[in-house]
C-alpha cells in the first residue's frame, strides 16, 4: 500500500504526516476551501504586493501560523492540512519549507 507524505519543515525540524492513498481523497474545491478558511481563521496576510494569494502561499502561511507545536499537538489538524495540501496541488507528496517559504515535490 502506497502512502501520501507531507513534510512541514521549520528550519532543521520537520513534522512528517503520512496517510494511505486509499483514504478517500478530498475534492480539489473542498481542499481549497479548507485552506481559505484556515488562511482567514489564522489572520494570514497576502505575501505578494498585488494581493493575489497562490495555493502555495496559503500552504506556507497556514503552516507558519499553526506552527510546529500546533501540528504536533493536533492530529486532526495535521491530517486535514496534509489532505488539503495533496488534493489542492494534486501531488501524492510534498514538502512545505516554512522558513524558505516554498513548496517542493
Amino acid at each position: 500500500m502506497s502512502s501520501n507524505v507531507v513534510r512541514i519543515a521549520y528550519g532543521t525540524e520537520e513534522v512528517l504526516v503520512t496517510f494511505p492513498q486509499s483514504d478517500t481523497p478530498w475534492p480539489v474545491d473542498e481542499a481549497r476551501r479548507w485552506l481559505d478558511d484556515q488562511f482567514n481563521a489564522h489572520g494570514c496576510e497576502p505575501v505578494r504586493p498585488i494581493g493575489k494569494v497562490l495555493t502555495i502561499d496559503k500552504l506556507v502561511s497556514v503552516a507558519e501560523a499553526i506552527g510546529q507545536r500546533g501540528f504536533e499537538q493536533d492530529e486532526k489538524l495535521r491530517l486535514d492540512y496534509a489532505r488539503a495540501a495533496v488534493a489542492a496541488l494534486a501531488r501524492p507528496g510534498l514538502r512545505v519549507d516554512v522558513n524558505a517559504r516554498k513548496v517542493t515535490y
